[in-house]
């Protein structure tokens, strides 16, 4: 896929199909097409960077807006229904959804800096229900913060952070990954107290609906 081309043949379209598609769960580089535009703008000033930064972070916005519904609407029944043959009963969909209801604004708003997260962090959220007002507002907050970083810092300095972009993104991932695995760990040694504060939380069954 040549970034570049699609720029300069589909302007803003390119940048919201690619950012939102990604953000929606689709593995497509937006992020990338992202500064290409931004670069692009700011070397030909054939595009606006401020047309740039309301298309991205309106992408961002709407492309998890759909992942959440999707992931609310029918990830939460899989997981219900056949969580158990992977070893993930109702007891542990519990526990991740209490966990991902009190942090689960962190992983949405930090998310959109990390490329895995940023394909599938919406779909999470909605597959554990998280509060659909909660889950705007960071996702909202992380939408625009992103955009803006990548759109005015490609349109300033140019090529200089499409260099960094990848080392940037190893570093997020590194720093990501050491969280997610300390979590784990925390987790899985406070399991028990965490199940007793999740059954208090959802002292019924778990609702398919």
């Amino acid at each position: 896929m040549n970034i570049h081309h699609l720029i300069e043949s589909y302007g803003y379209w390119a940048v919201f199909l690619l950012v939102a598609l990604e953000s929606f769960g689709v593995p497509l580089p937006g992020e990338t097409a992202l500064i290409a535009a931004a670069t692009y703008a700011g070397a030909t000033h054939r595009l606006s960077v401020w047309v740039i930064f309301a298309v991205a972070a309106s992408a961002a916005i709407l492309g998890d807006t759909a992942g959440y519904w999707i992931g609310n609407k029918g990830g939460y029944r899989l997981l219900l229904r056949y969580g158990n043959l992977v070893h993930f009963d109702e007891p542990k969909v519990k526990v991740a959804r209490y966990l991902f209801d009190r942090h689960g604004g962190k992983v949405v708003f930090f998310g959109r800096f990390v490329s895995v997260l940023r394909t599938y962090a919406a779909f999470l959220a909605g597959t554990t229900r998280m509060a659909y007002r909660r889950f705007l507002l960071f996702n909202a907050a992380g939408g625009i913060i992103w955009a803006a970083v990548y759109t005015f810092g490609a349109y300033f300095a140019g090529k200089t952070l499409a260099r960094l972009s990848t080392p940037l993104d190893i570093a997020f991932v590194v720093v990501s990954v050491a969280v997610i695995v300390a979590g784990i760990v925390i987790a899985r040694r406070r399991y028990a107290s965490l199940l007793v504060k999740a059954e208090a939380a959802y002292p019924e069954a778990l609702s398919a609906k």
